[in-house]
């Protein structure tokens, strides 16, 4: 949902800057734009983090059948403590950023720019902390948005192989349930892969930019600005993609849903007897969220989807 945000509200104020080098909504959107840029890699980082402590558990956990079903209101605490904390990281870009004027002085056209540079009019408190944050941002966000969820994710998957390796009673588990843990593992590898790739261009841009070449011409730097900005649109364009076909589960659901909605997918008759099938396997399949299936699978229905 995130990544459809940036994507809905982000790229277009990008193209038209570029387009017509006039700022659509003024000063509002250079700092809306960044606040939601930084913001979705915040959601991104934590929510890599949450999925390898998830694959964690499920790993050292007992057998499946003792392991109850999580419930949805704790789903939504954890989504709501990831969304609040990535929003409330990213509040200093808001006070960060303004909208800038240059003038051509060959055409003398006006163009309109976003500035990194606090406004001398925020108290003298505020001003020096939002300093310090544009003087530490660089290395915050090579700690905090790429270091942090690399690691963590590949040090949560090395231990987890590890505890699988050396279990001996793992084979309790069935075949079936270890292929869909493998397969889960696999996909936050992907997205975890996708979001380093796409995160990488920008880190290296910013510690070259600092400390390897000062003198930079302005127009240099707003193109390395434009690719990664880009860059960040194409996973936000990649990772829900993504996600729907590794995860098949959550990829069934959405499909499902999607056929709720048009009117001329129906169910019929003759297919009656392999939705049935389907939902039932779905039903005991590993997702993203609940790992165990239940003891006593739910009555199947004859029909269509509980839509």
């Amino acid at each position: 949902f995130w990544d459809f945000l940036i994507l809905f509200f982000c790229l277009p104020v990008v193209i038209f800057n570029e387009i017509t080098k006039k700022r659509l909504l003024g000063d509002m959107s250079c700092r809306i734009v960044p606040f939601m840029e930084v913001s979705s890699l915040g959601v991104t980082t934590f929510s890599l983090c949450a999925l390898g402590i998830d694959r964690f558990h499920a790993a050292t956990s007992p057998q499946a059948s003792t392991r109850p079903i999580e419930q949805c209101q704790s789903i939504i605490a954890k989504l709501a403590v990831i969304w609040v904390g990535s929003m409330t990281l990213s509040v200093p870009e808001v006070l960060l950023w303004q909208l800038a004027r240059d003038t051509s002085p060959v055409s003398g056209v006006v163009t309109e720019f976003c500035s990194m540079k606090p406004s001398p009019k925020l108290p003298e408190s505020i001003y020096s902390l939002v300093l310090t944050y544009q003087n530490a941002r660089m290395w915050w966000y090579f700690g905090c948005y790429f270091c942090l969820p690399v690691l963590f994710t590949v040090s949560c998957q090395l231990v987890t192989r590890r505890i699988r390796g050396t279990d001996k009673k793992s084979e309790c588990r069935g075949a079936k349930h270890g292929q869909g843990e493998g397969h889960l593992n696999c996909t936050i590898i992907a997205l975890t892969a996708i979001y380093g790739l796409c995160t990488t261009p920008e880190n290296v841009c910013n510690i070259v930019v600092a400390y390897m070449s000062p003198d930079v011409s302005k127009q240099t730097l707003d193109l390395l600005n434009l690719i990664n900005q880009f860059f960040l649109f194409f996973k936000c364009s990649v990772t829900p993609v993504l996600l729907l076909c590794l995860c098949r589960p959550l990829g069934q659901a959405f499909m499902d849903c999607c056929c709720c909605c048009c009117e001329g997918c129906g169910p019929d008759t003759t297919s009656s007897e392999s939705s049935a099938d389907s939902k039932l396997k779905t039903e005991m399949s590993s997702s993203i969220f609940f790992d165990k299936p239940r003891e006593t699978p739910p009555p199947l229905l004859a029909l269509g989807t509980p839509c």
